[in-house]
């Protein structure tokens, strides 16, 4: 596995990066993540991903491969952001439970005008909640900085009733995509 940045400020893809074996160090680009007119999920995050990608890459030495990285979760089609405010917070879940959403992650790598790419798309069925268990949950924090207001890697993995597809992917960064992507350079 080759030596990489990764282009992200992400506790959780650290963490998971770290998992892979990958010796690493981490940039934190700036991008727009304002969606554009008419742009479905999956191109947006796709262009997410590349964007902080090559952003990261005018960061480093241009010794090694950048990683870039982001997830939406999507509902009906649309994409449910982190949360401006407890109050869409609990919006959020109270529009998730009971219901099958999909958690969408893009991963980018770049290195010498070269780029990788691959789209991770899972699904997640939540379980019934009340609306007590959701305002206890958006109280303690953890919903706030989270693409549909949940973490699965903590508390908000005990509303989850089902997964399919990758539960690296919902966390933040799909494992074997990753690996297959970093493996090519």
């Amino acid at each position: 596995m080759p030596n990489c940045f990764l282009a992200s400020s992400s506790p959780r893809r650290r963490e998971l990066l770290g998992q892979l074996g990958c010796q690493f160090d981490c940039v934190s680009p700036e991008i727009d993540e304002t969606p554009g007119d008419r742009e479905s999920p999956t191109d947006y995050v796709a262009r997410l991903a590349r964007e902080k990608a090559w952003a990261g890459e005018a960061l480093t030495d241009g010794s090694r491969p950048v990683l870039g990285s982001d997830t939406v979760v999507v509902l009906d089609g649309r994409i449910l952001g982190k949360p401006r405010d407890q109050a869409d917070a609990e919006a959020t879940l109270a529009a998730l439970r009971g219901r099958s959403h999909q958690v969408m992650t893009a991963v980018a790598v770049v290195w010498r005008e070269r780029l990788e790419q691959a789209l991770v798309v899972t699904e997640v069925t939540f379980g019934a909640m009340t609306a007590e268990q959701i305002r206890d949950y958006v109280a303690g924090g953890e919903p706030m900085d989270k693409a549909g207001s949940y973490g699965i890697q903590g508390e908000g993995g005990a509303f989850v009733k089902a997964i399919n597809g990758s539960y690296s992917a919902v966390v933040g960064l799909p494992l074997v995509e990753t690996r297959e992507l970093l493996s090519r350079f």
